[in-house]
């Protein structure tokens, strides 16, 4: 398996990507670069926008779930399941932010430690 530099990336698509699971033949293919929706990055895009996004995503599932949460504690709630469900999804995606974060620490650490 080959180390592809991040412009050369193919994001992964199809039943895989949406389980969270991605297979190795899926992740070494090397295409023309494109983004999610199939059009070509462009220069203040890519990988930071694409971490701008998931961080706005987060932040925007978070207040879904505080806004539940003043429903539900204020008695206007009609559905309790309805807070649970998106306390829960904010929960995983922010335990999912902090691994992401965790992982590129330790590799950013990893390569200022490497031997020239």
């Amino acid at each position: 398996m080959s180390i592809l530099p991040i412009g050369t990336a193919t994001p992964l698509t199809g039943p895989a990507v949406t389980s969270g699971i991605s297979s190795t033949s899926q992740a070494t293919a090397a295409t023309a670069p494109t983004t999610a929706t199939g059009a070509a990055p462009s220069g203040s895009g890519g990988f930071s926008g694409l971490l701008g996004s998931a961080i706005d995503n987060l932040q925007a599932t978070q207040a879904n779930a505080d806004s539940l949460a003043t429903q539900a504690a204020t008695g206007t709630l009609t559905n309790v399941a309805d807070y649970m469900v998106a306390a829960e999804q904010a929960n995983v995606q922010t335990q999912l932010t902090s691994a992401v974060r965790n992982n590129a620490l330790q590799a950013f650490q990893q390569i200022m430690g490497m031997q020239l």
